[in-house]
């Protein structure tokens, strides 16, 4: 199989289109032919992740390359950067609002998850300049 490149931008406090590009992610996996188990474990953390970039970064841009062995995912905001990574990591912790608790995100499993559901993870970050994750699932049998 020749890798499959897609390309997605993630629009800011958009919470209707959230989700958006995990799910034409899944489904074409499911086209694919990949593993129910690959499949969830790319969605969650692809979902995670989008979900992020619209509460807290102004969104951003996703970029998916699938191959024979892999998915790897590549999330990029211009938001305000995680001032605190080790806080960040732990499960429960959010600095989401108010406002956007109450429409039921911001529970702080976020990054746990995507780390969770990942076999491979990378976060770069800079305050006030942003974050970058670097995703892999490997493709299971």
């Amino acid at each position: 199989m020749d890798s499959i490149k897609l390309h997605y931008d993630i629009s800011a406090t958009d919470f209707t289109r959230a989700g958006a590009a995990s799910g034409d992610v899944k489904r074409t996996l499911k086209e694919l032919g990949v593993a129910p188990s690959t499949i969830r474990n790319v969605a969650v953390a692809m979902y995670e992740g989008e979900i992020n970039m619209v509460i807290h970064a102004g969104g951003g841009v996703i970029d998916v390359e699938i191959t024979e062995d892999a998915i790897k995912m590549v999330l990029a905001d211009q938001g305000p950067g995680i001032e605190n990574v080790e806080l960040a990591m732990k499960e429960g912790f959010s600095t989401a609002p108010d406002n956007i608790r109450c429409l039921g995100f911001g529970a702080g499993m976020g990054l746990p998850n995507i780390k969770k559901y990942t076999d491979e993870f990378q976060l770069d970050t800079e305050v006030g300049v942003g974050t970058t994750l670097t995703l892999k699932v490997y493709m299971k049998p």
